[in-house]
């Protein structure tokens, strides 16, 4: 059996910086990734990060993947790496079993940093199931990981970041998007998103769905359809394109299956993605020994995960007895942070969420 003060698992944004500022407290730590590279979905972000320097705004996400990961070997005799091991349970004794080499590893931790992001949401419409379907995260993949391009021409349900952010990789790939559509009245991405994929010419449609693909053994064409204010289809507003590849983006949940297990209290926040667990401001679950970071806490941007990671790290390294001397004004200012990215309009749903699963300090 492998003990450790904490264990991490996930080695996306948050996992890793929680890992960093855990083994920078003097806490020894293991980090679990399923993949077998770390970074998580920063590993196909291609684009430049918004934020401050400390979340490193201008940087690429391909490239702050790579400086996190350098940061955690510089810590060898700290930081231990398990990739291609995936949790399966986390138990009441708290132990955490581990699926890796054809086999199942027990990790004995005296604190859990969860951070096993998000799944895509799908969309059920007539054909959902020809090839050629995909989500945006499997569009990413394919481009930005393995240099496939996906097909010739793409029709992207969904102008939120995500969305308008992988329509524009698709361009740079040389992939013809015929059109994003969105069945709110409005763009749901940022603006400078938006405007980048306008400036190129492609039509962004909103208050529209796609109702069916069609094809003999791969998506051919699609139909979509226009949306009342009721979201009701309107009748005669149906058009068909022709399209071999529907990229759905149409939001993430919360992958909380280990929480669920670990007898953490969830709750259900649309604002946040689907179940969440509860929470303090340190991001203590009910259960004392589980921390959470990222995705996992609600659905946000890469930004925000890190900082959560950051945070998560210091406060459960420091609930065994580990701290840094400035600790106190570390963790300050990793929750002045989050009030800065949560700031404004689009902040607002995830301040209304996280109040309702908030359990105090």
């Amino acid at each position: 059996m492998r003990e450790v003060d904490i264990a991490i698992i996930g080695g996306g944004p948050a996992g890793l910086m929680a890992a960093n500022a855990a083994a920078s407290s003097g806490a020894s730590v293991l980090v679990l990734e399923r993949d077998g590279h770390l970074g998580g979905q920063l590993v196909k972000q291609t684009h430049k990060f918004f934020g401050s320097e400390k979340q490193y705004a201008s940087t690429r996400g391909i490239y702050i993947a790579n400086i996190l990961e350098d940061k955690l070997k510089e810590m060898p005799d700290k930081v231990e790496i398990w990739k291609s091991a995936t949790a399966v349970g986390l138990y009441e004794d708290g132990i955490l079993a581990v699926a890796k080499d054809k086999a199942i590893k027990k990790v004995k931790a005296k604190r859990f940093v969860v951070a096993t992001g998000a799944s895509e949401k799908s969309l059920t419409f007539v054909n959902n199931e020809l090839p050629g379907i995909y989500g945006a995260g499997a569009v990413q993949t394919l481009m930005n990981v393995n240099g496939v391009r996906p097909g010739k021409r793409v029709l992207m349900v969904g102008a939120g970041n995500i969305g308008l952010i992988v329509s524009y990789q698709l361009l740079q790939a040389g992939v013809e998007v015929a059109a994003i559509i969105d069945a709110a009245p409005c763009i749901g991405g940022y603006l400078v998103h938006a405007s980048k994929i306008r400036r190129a010419g492609v039509p962004i449609i909103t208050s529209h769905t796609v109702t069916r693909a069609y094809g003999n053994e791969s998506v051919e064409g699609a139909t979509i359809v226009g949306l009342d204010e009721q979201w009701q289809p309107l009748p005669g507003s149906e058009r068909e394109l022709d399209v071999d590849v529907i990229c759905i983006s149409v939001g993430l949940s919360p992958l909380a299956e280990l929480l669920w297990h670990a007898g953490c209290e969830m709750h259900y926040i649309p604002q946040l993605g689907g179940h969440v667990p509860v929470r303090d401001g340190n991001l203590k679950t009910s259960v004392d020994s589980v921390y959470i970071a990222g995705d996992i806490t609600g659905i946000e941007e890469a930004s925000s995960a890190m900082v959560e990671g950051r945070l998560a790290g210091l406060t459960a390294s420091a609930s065994i007895g580990f701290k840094h001397d400035d600790y106190e004004a570390e963790v300050l200012d990793c929750k002045e942070q989050l009030k800065s990215l949560r700031a404004g309009p689009v902040g607002e749903h995830i301040n209304q969420g996280m109040a309702l699963v908030m359990s105090g300090e």
